[in-house]
């Protein structure tokens, strides 16, 4: 069996983990819509993780990025990432919840992110109604989950990037 290592994302690390995300979700990833939130922004560094195996390949990645709703702080989660290698190992569920974990120590209230509701169930997302993300969004696979109860009570509009500095 394989251990591998969780930890921080660093500068060195910047571009295998983009090389990750291409091959997990083509170069073309930058139409997707939830890529015009990131655009001109940078991730939360405390909340970007890798998991990397004993001889140091990069097995893992996830990113987290700031936004609002109404003025309303949210985190973005996105994007997620296991080499195809290693997916089926519990590192992506690993880095799901030790994200979490850390973004509610960071008082984090509550977290959306765009994909498949039966898959990031098990993690507390749920489908969300009116939040409007950039076209083309399938409103289906708006999830979000609370880190704070009732977090998400109420909130309802547009995502916009948030500004804030590391």
């Amino acid at each position: 069996m394989q251990v591998f290592e969780l930890h921080k994302e660093k500068t060195e690390d910047y571009w295998d983990v983009e090389a990750l995300f291409d091959l997990c979700f083509t170069p073309g990833r930058f139409a997707l819509s939830s890529y015009r939130l990131r655009e001109g922004q940078s991730p939360i560094d405390e909340l970007c993780l890798i998991a990397k195996n004993e001889e140091g390949f990069l097995a893992g990645a996830i990113r987290y990025w700031p936004s609002e709703i109404e003025k309303n702080k949210v985190l973005f989660l996105g994007p997620i990432a296991v080499h195809p290698t290693y997916q089926g190992e519990g590192i992506g569920a690993a880095l799901i919840k030790i994200s979490l974990k850390r973004a509610r120590e960071l008082n984090w209230k509550r977290v959306l992110m765009i994909g498949d509701e039966v898959y990031y169930r098990r993690f507390g997302f749920r489908k969300i109604d009116g939040i409007i993300f950039p076209p083309p969004t399938n409103p289906n696979r708006i999830l979000g989950t609370e880190l704070e109860e009732y977090s998400w009570q109420g909130i309802q509009g547009r995502v916009l990037a948030l500004k804030i500095e590391n």
